[in-house]
């Protein structure tokens, strides 16, 4: 039994950053669900994300002193879905819209999540989609 949230976050838990992908298209599925948008496919599978990225859009939260400010972003994930996520690693004014970026795993308080940090050297295209 397919139970895409609770394994998306069980798979996070394990250090694992994983997405769903139509057997029937080829496409990518984020935020995980039960069947396919669009097609209403139930023939979904999980495979490992390749982890890459460019930021599609960005904000500075601001906070008050002594809070550090963070960014929330948009990423387009190299396997074509978008993702909301923050980027580590450099000065929140410092992220860039088409900034490219890499997936790390990190364990919150209460549950593992999907952070970003910026790397200019990858390429996001990624080989082989069946899509």
């Amino acid at each position: 039994m397919l139970r895409p949230e609770t394994d998306y976050l069980a798979f996070l838990q394990q250090g694992r950053f994983m997405l769903l992908r139509s057997k029937t298209s080829g496409a990518f599925i984020f935020y995980p669900r039960v069947i396919e948008p669009g097609t209403g496919s139930t023939e979904l599978e999980w495979v490992e994300a390749s982890g890459l990225g460019t930021v599609y859009a960005t904000t500075v939260v601001r906070k008050k002193i002594p809070s550090d400010n963070y960014n929330v972003a948009l990423i387009d994930l190299a396997e074509g879905p978008r993702m909301m996520s923050r980027v580590e690693g450099v000065s929140p004014a410092q992220v860039r819209i088409g900034l490219r970026v890499r997936a790390r795993v990190v364990q919150g308080e209460e549950q593992a999540f999907v952070v970003f940090e910026p790397d200019e050297n990858i390429d996001v295209t990624v080989k082989g989609n069946p899509a």
